[in-house]
């Protein structure tokens, strides 16, 4: 191998950096551990290992004992892994909850997250009725102005979403779709408020869906649950039995994920 074919060379480890994951794989391996301990584990002066903890504590990633000065791991590590948890757990448990709420409502069900400008289909779940709705198929990404979950995501998105969005013409796909992107931002408020969003046969005519949030412990959007069926068996008149289903199976699933319930619309 000559030395243009040769593998670049590893950069050598940030020994603070290095010593302040150390800190925090040995407070996984026990449950508190005073600065003195810490500091003989790294095999470093006790300032030096007051100085990391300091710095981790600033970040909540640790936290001090005030009653015995042992430090343990701080809330701040949650945060860090919940995105990691739900992108493990999440198409999982999404589909035990989509299969459960189609058996009760008999109609097609669906979870759906928010990736590049599109609200995209995770798990899907077929009612079973003889005249049903063909569904969304798994990653199918559907249009965020026209559909329920789509609206949904919208509503709760960073300010950078909607104004791509709002950039650019609508999508006319019926004659009920929104194409006045001042009217949308208006419905968005509305779903801000009541917590859920509809889609009145705005993508497929004759087809209504609606949907509802699912959300971390933290209070941030993770996915959005939809119900959706022909307009003569859930008119928008009718809404309210299926929102129930439809919150229990979101709730359902925040549970299954380990968040606790925090809902910016209570």
């Amino acid at each position: 191998m000559t030395s243009s074919e040769q593998r670049p060379e590893v950069a050598a480890p940030i020994q603070s950096v290095d010593r302040a994951l150390q800190i925090l794989e040995f407070l996984t391996e026990e449950t508190e551990l005073t600065s003195s301990e810490i500091a003989r584990r790294l095999g470093v002066h006790r300032s030096t290992a007051s100085r990391l903890l300091a710095t981790l504590e600033h970040r909540n990633v640790v936290e001090q004992l005030a009653d015995r000065g042992a430090y343990r791991l701080g809330i701040g590590l949650l945060r860090m892994a919940y995105p990691v948890s739900t992108r493990f757990d999440l198409a999982r448990d999404s589909q035990t909850i989509c299969d459960a709420l189609a058996e009760a409502t008999q109609e097609t069900t669906n979870v759906a997250i928010l990736d590049e400008g599109y609200a995209v289909t995770i798990t899907q779940s077929a009612g079973q009725r003889m005249v049903g709705v063909a569904g969304q198929y798994v990653g199918q990404r559907v249009p965020l102005h026209a559909t329920s979950t789509g609206k949904l995501l919208l509503a709760y998105a960073p300010e950078e979403v909607w104004a791509q969005v709002s950039a650019q013409p609508l999508v006319k796909f019926t004659e009920a779709t929104q194409l006045e992107a001042k009217h949308l931002a208006e419905e968005l408020g509305v779903i801000r408020q009541r917590g859920w969003a509809s889609a009145v046969g705005e993508w497929e005519e004759g087809i209504n869906a609606l949907a509802v949030p699912v959300w971390d412990a933290t209070g941030q959007l993770v996915a959005a649950v939809s119900v959706t069926a022909p307009d003569f068996r859930m008119p928008e008149a009718q809404f309210e039995p299926f929102l129930a289903q439809a919150r229990q199976a979101a709730r359902d699933l925040e549970s299954r994920l380990g968040f606790s319930r925090v809902d910016p619309t209570a």
